[in-house]
């Protein structure tokens, strides 16, 4: 079976707990990395975190020692802004999120407002405060739109310690509406769609890398590729039990890949 996913044509990564946990870069994603060039792999980091902008990516990895161009990385914010534009193109939002979620909603023709806007969105951030969920509740129940950049409720952090991600930080607002909110990222067919498309191949001659069931897993299953559930992040092989899917695969890292 290892040798099937080695065959393949192209990459969808995830990067948090697969390729490094907060600042903390895994001991096998350099040789995955060095592995991918090598074999002339195509290969594209598909992640549901919304914090960083493509080049904000380029350069978090060329810190840790590796070099990824920009257009190796489509991220749950960029899903998002390209979502809400051919939705409501030039579309207002209130956004709770870093950096990169509002600079690829400017980038996508879309403005802020925190009186009257047509979306509320929110992303993961280290700005999350009673304030800011206070406003939230009353645009959404005044008529704005709820969207979330990703399902994720949780998240690895540095030193594999588990963090709140956007589906926890956004549920107080649903629960204080009423209101359900429609998610980007993955296992959204929207943002898999554009990732392979970015990647160049077929869903059969691509594999999907991820430590997550519940997204990385399913988006790989319902989108037709190879799934390979690494258990460097949240899962464990315990874990799949949980679940009426499995993966093609499990490894313990990627470098597993490479060996």
């Amino acid at each position: 079976m290892l040798e099937l996913i080695r065959g393949k044509e192209g990459f969808i990564c995830d990067m948090d707990g697969v390729i490094y946990h907060g600042n903390q870069l895994l001991p096998s994603a350099k040789k995955f990395v060095d592995w991918l060039k090598k074999e002339n792999k195509k290969f594209l980091f598909l992640t549901n975190s919304s914090e960083r902008s493509r080049l904000e990516l380029h350069q978090k990895l060329l810190r840790m020692g590796l070099d990824v161009d920009e257009e190796h990385f489509y991220t749950s914010a960029l899903a998002t802004a390209h979502f809400l534009a051919k939705q409501s193109p030039g579309c207002s939002v209130y956004c709770i999120g870093e950096a990169g979620l509002h600079n690829a909603l400017y980038e996508a023709g879309l403005s802020m407002n925190d009186v009257n806007p047509d979306y509320v969105v929110v992303g993961e951030t280290q700005n999350y405060n009673y304030a800011n969920i206070s406003k939230a509740v009353k645009l959404v129940m005044n008529g704005a739109k709820l969207i979330g950049t990703n399902p994720d409720l949780t998240g690895p952090s540095e030193g594999n310690v588990i963090v709140p991600a956007c589906a926890a930080l956004i549920s107080p607002i649903e629960i204080a509406t009423g209101k359900k909110a429609y998610f980007l990222g993955k296992p959204n067919p929207l943002m898999m769609r554009t990732g392979i498309q970015l990647l160049g191949c077929s869903p059969k001659n691509a594999a999907v890398i991820g430590d997550r069931m519940d997204t990385d897993i399913i988006a790989g299953v319902e989108s037709g590729t190879s799934t390979v559930l690494v258990l460097s992040g949240v899962s464990t092989r315990e874990t799949v039990n949980e679940f009426p899917y499995r993966p093609t695969i499990i490894l313990d890292d990627v470098g597993c890949i490479a060996e």
